[in-house]
C-alpha cells in the first residue's frame, strides 16, 4: 500500500468516525458515512484527473466534505421523519423555552394492519421545530431496538423553570 491510498483510507475512516456521528440519529449517521465515501472517491478522481497526481489530497478533502454535508442532509431527515433515539440524553434538544407553545390538535389516525408480531405502533404527533412551529409526523410502525426496551413519545421536560423538548426515544 503506498502513500495515496493510506491517505486515502486514514481520510475516509476519520470523517466517517468523527464526522456528524456523535449524538445523531440514523440518518445522520448514514449521511456522514455515505457522504464521506462518496466525497473521497470524488475527490481522488478529480485530484487525480487534475494532472498533479493530487488524488490521496482531493481524496482527503472530499471525505470531509462529504461527511460534514451527507451528516447535515441526513439529520435534517431525522428531524422530518420524527427518528426514535436510543436514550433520553440523544433526545434531548437544544430548545430552551419559558413556556411550550400549544400544539394543534392531533389528527385522525387510521393504523394500518400490523406487519409482524415484534412492532410496535408509534402514534401521529406534533414534532416541535423551533420557533412556535409544529410539523406532523404520521404514526407508523417501530421495531424497538431489543427485548424490554418502551418507548418514550415526544414531551416537553420541565428543568429549572425553563422547558426542553425531549424527541421520542427508547427507555431500556
Amino acid at each position: 500500500m503506498n502513500l495515496k491510498s493510506s491517505l486515502l483510507l486514514t481520510a475516509i475512516a476519520a470523517s466517517t468516525l468523527f464526522t456528524g456521528c456523535a449524538g445523531t440519529g440514523p440518518n445522520t449517521q448514514r449521511g456522514a458515512v455515505g457522504g464521506a465515501a462518496l466525497g473521497a472517491l470524488a475527490g481522488a478522481i478529480i485530484g487525480n484527473n487534475s494532472g498533479h497526481g493530487n488524488g490521496a489530497n482531493g481524496a482527503a478533502i472530499g471525505a470531509v466534505v462529504g461527511a460534514l454535508a451527507g451528516g447535515t442532509l441526513g439529520n435534517a431527515n431525522d428531524h422530518e421523519q420524527g427518528t426514535i433515539y436510543g436514550s433520553e440524553r440523544e433526545a434531548r434538544t437544544n430548545v430552551v423555552v419559558s413556556e411550550p407553545p400549544a400544539p394543534p390538535p392531533p389528527r385522525q389516525e387510521i393504523v394500518i394492519v400490523r406487519p409482524a408480531p415484534e412492532v410496535i405502533w408509534v402514534a401521529g404527533y406534533w414534532a416541535y421545530r423551533g420557533r412556535g412551529n409544529y410539523v406532523w409526523v404520521e404514526g407508523h410502525w417501530v421495531r424497538p431496538p431489543s427485548r424490554g426496551h418502551t418507548y418514550v413519545a415526544p414531551h416537553w421536560q420541565r428543568e429549572r423553570g425553563n422547558y426542553i423538548y425531549v424527541e421520542g426515544y427508547w427507555r431500556g
